[in-house]
């Protein structure tokens, strides 16, 4: 995309942001839904489609492009950027980098115009950021697949016309090799979504346990047409997600400070803005530097991996950090508002909440310095 052309994309979806979607906070969180409104207007600007290829109709952005969109995007209620995360992340990469020529023709069209939801069905009750423990299976059964097992914190599952499954071909033996990944549609027998989970926060996104009994599905839902690709399929999607999560932290850590700074302003202990106190000023400026290294990490990292330098080590590095700040940051806003800070009728409680679970998904924080570590060891064995 031509810079003049992303420029009016930021400028568009930051107004969205700011017009639409942060007025709609409250509705969001006590609803537990994105409103149509929201919905039409993103799948307008081409937000359910910005990281496929424009050949499908998405905007095909870069890294470097995507992690500045996240930050805008994260300014927001992480619901906003949950409804169409996972078209353009987890479940679509697989499909971008594995699908065959005729399953990217059949999906992704869809997907970039926000027609159609996808969901990355990976996490089991004993397989999550570590998927060794994958007990879902896929028996092929003449031109068909039959598919068994159990799946857990499927974001966007309730909405979701196919999912990306992944499941064991091969023996637990194999380990990773033996897992592969199909496109199951949401339609099918045998295929039962489970009600919302009750979350801490992030209301408004949805995840749920989605279960499969002998779902029969054609060889041509088998992601690239080979098994055993699974594994470098997920690894290789989350890779890229955990990159844009970090960004979409740096957005919210962004928001969390400006809230902090907007009412420490404005609110007075004994005659004197707090903005005065020095304790609260050293809150501010920790928080504001942390963000700021973080801003610079997540380009770097962005950088490196449009480069085909590392798209390993610095995004698992910029998820550990930017996510671990934007708690930090979270709940130093929370001390600035005091009292007010632990209100429900206040936005820094609400992103409180929300913020604790990116340490979690797409890998835990202990699993990203397992990743960095593992890099560096390598390394320093070659």
């Amino acid at each position: 995309m031509e810079p003049k052309e992303f420029t009016a994309v930021l400028e568009a979806v930051e107004t969205f942001v700011a017009k639409e979607v942060i007025p709609a906070e409250t509705e969001i969180e006590e609803s537990d839904e994105i409103p149509a409104r929201i919905r039409t207007g993103a799948a307008r600007m081409g937000l359910f489609g910005y990281a496929l290829p424009e050949e499908y109709g998405g905007l095909g952005l870069t890294m470097s492009e995507e992690v500045q969109l996240a930050q805008v995007i994260g300014g927001t209620t992480p619901a906003f950027r949950s409804m169409f995360g996972t078209n353009n992340g987890i479940a679509g990469q697989v499909l971008v980098n594995f699908g065959t020529d005729e399953q990217k023709k059949r999906y992704l069209p869809d997907l970039a115009a926000g027609e159609s939801i996808a969901s990355f069905a990976l996490t089991e009750p004993e397989a999550g950021s570590d998927p060794s423990g994958l007990r879902t299976r896929a028996v092929r059964d003449g031109d068909s697949y039959l598919i068994t097992g159990q799946k857990r914190f499927i974001t966007n599952a309730p909405e979701a016309d196919v999912f990306m499954v992944f499941a064991r071909t091969g023996d637990v033996s194999d380990g990773p090799k033996g897992i592969s990944v199909f496109a199951v549609d949401a339609t099918l027998a045998g295929v039962t979504v489970g009600p919302s989970d009750d979350k801490m926060g992030q209301r408004g996104a949805h995840t749920a346990e989605v279960a499969f009994d002998e779902v029969r599905i054609s060889s041509d839902c088998l992601i690239g047409g080979e098994e055993g690709a699974g594994f470098s399929a997920a690894m290789r999607s989350l890779a890229k997600g955990r990159l844009h999560i970090a960004a979409l932290c740096t957005g919210l850590a962004e928001r969390l400070i400006k809230e902090s700074v907007t009412y420490a302003v404005s609110t007075r202990q004994g005659g004197t803005p707090i903005a005065d106190f020095q304790l609260v000023q050293a809150m501010l400026s920790d928080s504001w530097t942390e963000h700021y290294a973080a801003k610079a990490m997540v380009a770097e990292a962005a950088r490196a991996y449009d480069a085909g330098e590392d798209r390993w080590q610095a995004p698992s590095a910029a998820k550990l950090f930017c996510t671990e700040m934007v708690d930090r940051i979270a709940d130093r806003a929370v001390q600035i508002h005091g009292g007010m800070g632990y209100m429900r009728e206040v936005a820094v409680e609400r992103f409180y909440r929300d913020a604790r679970l990116f340490r979690l998904y797409e890998g835990t924080s202990e699993i990203q310095r397992l990743i960095i570590a593992k890099q560096m060891v390598r390394a320093a064995r070659d």
